[in-house]
């Protein structure tokens, strides 16, 4: 028996536009599907399937104008399904369906549990209703012209488009907006129903994928390569010091627009008093190395600059500036390189920073530091005046914005305006967020930082 399904009430509207046709000529359909989706210069709108079956004719094409009545599409129906009552349509008259949601019974418990990849797009399997009647095995059943006729047009439709994934305007619209192939989405909604939800999904699954061939900054990451193949190796597992030291580095390297300025300080004088009092260091037990000098000396020249001790926040729409004065001092060890903080440097003197940078040290080599000594820090200073070098370009310890690198001192002829003279020269090397700080920042830091290490007693000034 075949039935007319019909535009139903749609709200007074006329005209509404037809934008979606989610079946074809051959589907079998099921109570409540959604056929078309109309749509008004108000809303748009499902029309529903209020019976089951085969559908012989579409009586609708995308762009036509519908209102209440109109003819949708014919399906071929069974008669319990068509005539539920025993009406005179029952006769074999064709009967019309309206497409009332309201009135539309509700899918059966075994209709919610079918899979929801059962899209309205790939037809049921047809079955012989006079064989399956007559008690023969489906498996036995010759196929109809009607059969062939439903493989090949679902052949035919397996070259699909994405108008004809089950979705619903918003959800296109959506998509169209983000780019997303509607064709790639899985839907989850009844009949695989492309739901917004999906769309989510299928984005934040991209995104995982992208971030296990990218880094979190969206740099390709380095390939591991086998390189027995080339000779003999040995593989030994880094600490997990190392691997978080390499983490930090990467994210400061990454986000931070590094700039590295150098000078040259004269510690002719400073080197001259600290051996002085080498005997006083050994009476006190301690050893004074020029690091107090080169803390104090920092100390000095970041409250005469504090943009060098400010750190950004908001997302660069706020400039935080630290009161306090806590200064980390990078200490390699054998497990790694670690960031101790000494604090409160601006109130501490030469003998007892001297002390807590012993301390410091020792508690670094001995795996003794607590998380809090290494926290807090607001400039760093990182030497490798015991190594050697003539400078180098350290790498900003994030959110801090500059960083003092300290390469081995060497005694360099300077001109007085009369003549050379054999002067101990420390080079410097400051690295710089240059988000927050300006060559011009940088350089008046540094001047003024040099005639502090030049002449100690304007520390105390």
């Amino acid at each position: 028996m075949s039935v007319t399904v019909i535009v139903p009430d749609i709200g007074g509207a006329e005209g509404a536009e037809v934008v979606e046709i989610f079946v074809a000529v051959g589907d079998m359909i099921e109570v409540d599907q959604s056929l078309i989706v109309v749509e008004s210069d108000k809303a748009s709108m499902e029309i529903p399937a209020t019976v089951a079956g085969k559908v012989l004719e579409l009586r609708v094409a995308l762009g036509d104008a519908l209102s209440e009545g109109d003819a949708v599409l014919v399906v071929e129906a069974e008669a319990a399904e068509a005539n539920p009552q025993g009406d005179a349509n029952s006769a074999g008259e064709p009967a019309t369906a309206a497409a009332d949601v309201s009135a539309a019974p509700e899918p059966s418990e075994k209709q919610a549990e079918k899979p929801a990849e059962k899209s309205a797009d790939i037809p049921e399997a047809p079955v012989d209703v006079a064989a399956e009647s007559a008690g023969a095995p489906a498996s036995q059943t010759k196929p109809s012209p009607a059969l062939a006729s439903e493989v090949q047009a679902s052949s035919q439709r397996e070259t699909r488009t994405e108008a004809d994934v089950y979705a619903g305007p918003a959800v296109r619209k959506l998509a169209r907006e983000f780019g997303i192939d509607l064709l790639k989405v899985t839907g989850s909604g009844r009949r695989g129903r492309v739901l917004k939800e999906d769309l989510q999904a299928f984005t934040r699954k991209n995104l995982q994928k992208s971030a296990e061939e990218f880094t979190g900054t969206g740099v390709p990451v380095v390939p591991d390569i086998d390189f027995s193949q080339f000779g003999e190796v040995t593989v030994e597992d880094r600490s997990r010091l190392d691997q978080m030291t390499a983490t930090n580095m990467s994210r400061s390297w990454l986000n931070v627009p590094h700039v590295t300025q150098f000078e040259g300080a004269d510690i002719t004088d400073l080197e001259s008093f600290r051996k002085s009092m080498k005997k006083e260091a050994e009476q006190l037990g301690n050893k004074l190395t020029p690091m107090p000098f080169v803390l104090k000396a920092c100390a000095v020249a970041l409250a005469a600059h504090p943009k060098m001790k400010s750190s950004l926040a908001l997302a660069g729409k706020q400039l935080v500036y630290k009161q306090y004065c806590h200064i980390g001092m990078a200490v390699d060890t054998p497990a790694g390189l670690v960031v101790p903080v000494i604090r409160d440097v601006d109130k501490k003197g030469i003998w007892q920073l001297a002390e807590e940078i012993r301390d410091m040290a020792t508690r670094a080599r001995e795996k003794k530091l607590t998380p809090a000594q290494m926290q807090g820090g607001v400039f760093t200073i990182s030497s490798l005046g015991s190594i050697g070098g003539e400078g180098f370009t350290p790498i900003v310890n994030t959110p801090e914005v500059a960083i003092l690198g300290l390469s081995r001192a060497e005694i360099k002829p300077v001109w007085d305006g009369e003549s050379f003279l054999p002067r101990q020269i420390l080079p410097l090397s400051l690295s710089y967020d240059h988000r927050v700080v300006n060559g011009g920042d940088a350089g008046r830091f540094l001047t003024d930082l040099a005639a502090l290490l030049s002449d100690v007693r304007r520390i105390i000034l």
